[in-house]
């Protein structure tokens, strides 16, 4: 990907402003906890989730925030749970929106990642078409809906222009999707031992979505990239994973800090390897 720069580094340049969904546990609670912990930490964090009573807890007892000068703003998406049929809740996303540019007093998004997401376990005997349905519609339709519908696309537009600077990065403007490599086609890991039906699909349209959002964003100046933050302990990836949950998110933040016009659009892992679509 680039040379990796000294620890902490990437953080003085990674974004003014960061949304991260999915924050209140696992993936999305420690990539808000690095940040605001970090020496020189964004001004903006927006921590989305759809239950933030524990997150407003846990970042309380954060004592770093404050002598950090972190902002973590926490957004509360308690009607995120699928409407209909399998339709992610649109106007709580752009109550979200609004709140985030009224924070943002005029100036852009620097980075959206979306982490949200739900694991399914399913088997070729157990899958039925629920919760194919219901996967898809978080794993895929959210990500999409964050990115585009609700308005989020705007402000990373506009904090693309106001930028002042050429190339894609995310300090100018990006759209990062954390993805997995059971969804890789190419690679088609372990699905005897974890078949994982719904997941691994949802997955792999994922990537698609996030290979065409680069493709489209590029000239405007956006960056779009799939990263991969390994197996790791957390609810869904169970205590039997080999990692971390503080390893993996420091390297995708090391890994963060040096996307450049040459990864936009890549499939990449925690460490910065390219990954097969």
């Amino acid at each position: 990907v680039g040379e990796r720069r000294g620890k902490g580094d990437n953080m003085a340049t990674l974004a003014r402003s960061v949304l991260v969904t999915g924050s209140n546990r696992g993936i999305g609670l420690e990539l808000v906890r690095q940040l605001a912990a970090s020496p020189r930490p964004p001004q903006h964090i927006f921590a989305t989730c759809r239950d933030a009573s524990g997150l407003r807890g846990k970042v309380s007892a954060w004592g770093c925030l404050p002598a950090r000068g972190a902002r973590v703003r926490i957004w509360d998406l308690g009607s995120w749970p699928l409407l209909g049929v399998y339709t992610v809740d649109l106007p709580s996303i752009r109550g979200a929106m609004q709140t985030v540019e009224t924070h943002l007093e005029g100036q852009g998004l620097n980075l959206l990642i979306n982490n949200a997401g739900v694991g399914s376990q399913a088997t070729l005997q157990s899958v039925d078409a629920q919760e194919m349905l219901a996967t898809f519609a978080v794993n895929v339709v959210g990500p999409l809906q964050v990115a585009k519908v609700c308005e989020f696309l705007p402000l990373l537009e506009k904090a693309a222009k106001d930028a002042g600077t050429e190339g894609l990065s995310c300090s100018r403007a990006a759209i990062i999707n954390v993805s997995s490599k059971v969804g890789s086609i190419g690679l088609c890991l372990g699905v005897l031992e974890a078949p994982m039906y719904p997941y691994r699909a949802s997955k792999a349209a994922q990537n698609m979505v996030t290979r065409c959002l680069a493709e489209e964003l590029r000239d405007k100046g956006i960056l779009c990239a799939a990263i991969h933050p390994g197996w790791v302990k957390t609810d869904m990836g169970t205590e039997q994973a080999p990692m971390t949950v503080e390893r993996s998110m420091q390297g995708i933040l090391e890994v963060l800090g040096i996307l450049s016009q040459e990864t936009c659009g890549a499939f990449l892992d925690w460490e910065g390897n390219r990954l097969p679509w």
